[in-house]
């Protein structure tokens, strides 16, 4: 059997051992002058980010070109899930100066377009919508020509009356990302439903069709061919417009292990499956994560509606 599989099946083929990152999975230390300074910003500003607490790879070439993902309502969690590697217990109260610091921090770093996410805060009556919220009105106010893409959370119990309020804030993506296969939630998400976020992303669409919803999944976590072709399908049902899908890596021994690394041709043959399904965008290979060249592919995915709409015209 080769050391990983070019693509997933449903066979009943032997887990494999622990294996180490191929040459396309690795990436250089960040150490650059530009990586240190979006590093003390988000430090003097109380900051936290995605790209820190969730080990992200591409973290030395993101902050080397200044753009961080910034993470609010705190570093800790309230679920516990096994491909996560944020704190995971009871929060601190929400900083209220924090939408002040994220417009600060876009302004000072000159950005175009930011990526705001957030824990869960299952704690909270709103479950957090209402940071979402004061953030993007901050934003607003101090940078209005940035554009502003959230990656919120499920809102689980609240996310009717959550998702209403953020999209009336007026946020130009709108992203909730899927994960995995719904056969795999119990135990990579087992404080999730796959069909309530996948509500989620139709509610967004109910309350303005015209704003941009993104999902991404994960690859390597012994999901199947199939399962993966049919994600796709439940994301177009939902109509979302962009689709990531990139390599799992495991944080640390604790956490759900990697069953395969997907090969770049896999990824490859996922994005233009993708493509004909009727993404207007999509970005898959390895190193793909939701915000990860998120500015760029908002461009792409505005020019390919634009196309396709003068295409129905004509």
């Amino acid at each position: 059997m080769p050391k990983w599989r070019e693509m997933n099946d449903l066979s009943s083929a032997p887990r494999p051992q622990r294996q180490r990152k191929p040459d396309w999975i690795r990436v250089k230390a960040p150490v650059s002058k530009g990586y240190q300074q979006t590093r003390a910003l988000m430090r003097e500003l109380s900051l936290n980010t995605v790209c820190e607490e969730a080990a992200c790879p591409n973290i030395g070439e993101c902050w080397t070109k200044k753009h961080a993902t910034v993470m609010i309502l705190g570093d800790v969690c309230t679920r516990a899930c096994a491909f996560c590697n944020v704190k995971t217990g009871m929060p601190r109260v929400v900083d209220p100066f924090e939408p002040g610091h994220v417009a600060t921090a876009a302004a000072r770093l000159g950005l175009e377009h930011i990526v705001v996410t957030s824990v869960d805060r299952d704690d909270l009556p709103d479950g957090g919508a209402g940071q979402f919220v004061k953030v993007i009105e901050a934003l607003r106010r101090e940078t209005p020509a940035t554009t502003i893409e959230i990656l919120t959370p499920d809102f689980r119990g609240k996310m009717r009356p959550a998702v209403e309020a953020i999209v009336a804030a007026g946020p130009d993506v709108y992203n909730h990302n899927l994960e995995t296969v719904p056969r795999l939630y119990p135990t990579i998400r087992p404080g999730a439903r796959y069909y309530a976020s996948l509500r989620l992303l139709e509610e967004v669409k109910a309350h303005n069709p015209a704003m941009f919803t993104k999902s991404g999944v994960m690859l390597g976590l012994g999901e199947a061919r199939l399962e993966v072709h049919q994600v796709m399908d439940d994301m177009r049902s939902a109509d979302v417009d962009f689709l990531t899908m990139g390599q799992y890596l495991q944080p640390t021994p604790k956490h759900a292990r990697v069953e395969e690394f997907v090969s770049p041709k896999a990824f490859d043959a996922y994005g233009a499956i993708a493509r004909a399904k009727g993404f207007l965008q999509v970005a898959s290979s390895p190193l793909t994560r939701s915000s990860y060249h998120a500015g760029e592919d908002f461009a792409l995915m505005k020019a390919a509606r634009e196309a396709r709409l003068a295409q129905r015209q004509a």
